[in-house]
């Protein structure tokens, strides 16, 4: 490898919840001069029409169909890539900062000195909550937010469970990412923490997609519903008053999905 060839540049890009609108300006714009493109599994393939057709598009696969792509790899490859001189656009669903491993990513390029960008996106919990016509915060009802994820690492060294009597006694909303299968243990917890049983919530799977569901539930219930109804992720879950406020009329979604083609790996 030659040493004085130009490094090359990684962007680290949220493509939003699913609908292709949802794409920020900035993150369309690093698409577009991409040579290669890692995305998630979750990411609309809509969005991946921003890229040139020279673009070498990779999927970093399903987590449950078969072995994806582990970090480490990702890592290396984004690594290998921009030292030969390419522009890299790691594509992930929502926010690379938001449960998305973005700070683990960086670390590792500015730890290997190539040149990165964070380009943020329209997180999940944002849509989810509009699409469904819940707002997060209400005058009345909910001055705070707090985003929790439902899925712990398996690592006992990872740190302490997390602190769920001071979350029952949260003063707003609690939104939950990745929390689908571990439901009946975060609301019984909550519960044993004190928070009422008739605690409205919402789940809303595949939120912005053409095939979004909303579920309204309490809190008492949501993990019998889950599994009654079968539901499988990606899904955001939302605690609190704000989920009980009576749905506004919203907008038609105006996802579009493409059929892969041979550029995808």
């Amino acid at each position: 490898m030659d040493s004085h060839a130009p490094l090359g540049k990684v962007f680290l890009v949220g493509a939003g919840p699913g609908d292709p609108g949802l794409l920020t300006l900035r993150g369309a714009e690093c698409l577009a001069q991409a040579d290669l493109v890692l995305y998630d599994y979750l990411v609309n393939p809509a969005v991946l029409g921003h890229a040139p057709p020279p673009a070498e598009l990779v999927s970093l696969g399903h987590p449950h169909g078969g072995r994806g792509m582990s970090q480490e790899e990702v890592q290396r490859r984004m690594i290998a890539a921009a030292r030969q001189g390419k522009t890299v656009v790691r594509l992930k669903s929502g926010d690379p900062y938001l449960f998305g491993r973005g700070a683990e990513e960086v670390e590792a390029l500015r730890a290997a000195g190539i040149p990165c960008e964070v380009v943020p996106g329209v997180t999940a919990a944002l849509a989810a909550a509009s699409h469904a016509g819940v707002p997060l915060t209400h005058r009345d009802r909910a001055s705070a937010v707090a985003l929790v994820t439902g899925h712990r690492r398996s690592d006992p060294s990872a740190g302490p469970e997390l602190d769920y009597e001071s979350l029952a006694r949260f003063p707003g909303t609690l939104v939950f990412y990745m929390a689908v299968t571990s439901a009946p243990q975060w609301s019984a917890a909550l519960l044993r923490g004190g928070r009422p049983a008739d605690t409205p919530v919402a789940i809303v799977r595949r939120a912005t997609w053409p095939d979004q569901e909303v579920v309204r539930s309490t809190l008492a219930e949501v993990a019998a519903v889950i599994q009654q109804r079968q539901f499988r992720p990606p899904a955001i879950i939302v605690v609190g008053e704000v989920a009980g406020a009576e749905k506004p009329k919203i907008p038609n979604l105006k996802s579009q999905t493409i059929s892969n083609d041979q550029r995808h790996e």
